[in-house]
């Protein structure tokens, strides 16, 4: 059976319901009904379903099984690729790849363990767009050590971005309040929220003169703050290739003991705050000129 279409000089052509039969080996055709006097939509519809198709009503070809929000996914991994985060954390595409991508745009849209990471992945599209909706919390951590291993790379690439040979770095440390007993990083130290008796880890940042982080470390919590400033030097002029770098940190960063390391090491430069004790040695050296410091002529009329 078909559906065939017999034009009409003189009229509309004619729609005819037909069927193929052999007779004497020969393939003949006969008109079953004449189809002319029912509605177009009717005609296409029989049309598919003498060629096989399945036809079903129209209200159910629109209704959606499923839907996840989809909106602020595309606008986090969209602002990624902006940033060339795929590039900076591996050329090539991997699984380990998708996975820290999925675990950095979740950290920006709903913060959470690793087992409510790929929880929430369920209620997204992320996991889907990236091919990870599969992903267990188990090989998140085993990411994490993938991304660990790519950390020296990861940092030269960013180094090679935001810095520059003369340019300014700013560096800084701070601390994390740890509750465990296992980890070995976890050591008494000075808290710098105040807390006495509290396990703490270390972790020192170096940032370009706009505060973009460049490069990371993590130290156990009994490492003062001016020990961590050797390792940042090593990575600014071994690993980044640098030779001329003014380093910025605070007055219990940049201590006497290592500005003199500084002295010896042409090419690295500081900029810090003096000490009390510093100024009035100053002061009484006649090296400062103290009416210099006077608000005066602060408004004219």
């Amino acid at each position: 059976m078909y559906v065939a279409i017999v034009p009409n000089r003189n009229s509309k052509p004619a729609v005819l319901l037909r069927e193929s039969y052999r007779e004497d080996g020969k393939v003949k055709n006969r008109t079953v009904a004449n189809l002319s006097h029912l509605p177009p939509e009717m005609i296409e519809m029989l049309k598919l379903v003498f060629a096989g198709k399945k036809v079903i009503p129209a209200e159910q070809a629109g209704q959606a099984a499923s839907s996840l929000p989809a909106g602020h996914v595309r606008a986090v991994l969209g602002t990624m690729k902006k940033l060339g985060i795929r590039e900076l954390l591996a050329s090539r595409d991997s699984r380990q790849r998708s996975l820290v991508l999925g675990m950095i745009a979740e950290r920006v849209m709903s913060p959470s363990s690793k087992l409510g990471t790929v929880r929430s992945w369920e209620s997204s599209t992320l996991g889907v767009e990236l091919g990870v909706k599969d992903a267990d919390a188990d090989e998140l951590y085993a990411a994490l050590d993938w991304l660990l291993s790519a950390q020296p790379r990861i940092e030269k690439k960013l180094a090679a971005r935001h810095l520059s040979e003369g340019g300014l770095a700013l560096y800084d440390t701070s601390n994390s309040l740890y509750e465990g007993h296992t980890c070995p990083l976890a050591q008494l130290g000075h808290d710098k929220d105040g807390r006495r008796g509290a396990s703490i880890i270390g972790y020192g940042l170096l940032t370009d003169r706009e505060g973009c982080p460049v490069a990371m470390e993590v130290y156990p919590g009994n490492v003062a703050d001016p020990a961590t400033v050797t390792a940042q030097l090593i990575k600014v002029r071994s690993r980044f290739g640098l030779e001329k770098v003014v380093l910025v940190g605070d007055r219990g960063m940049l201590t006497s003991a290592r500005i003199s390391s500084f002295k010896t090491n042409p090419g690295m430069g500081w900029v810090t705050a003096l000490r009390t004790g510093d100024i009035r040695k100053l002061v009484n050296s006649g090296a400062l000129q103290l009416s210099l410091f006077d608000q005066v002529n602060l408004a004219g009329v």
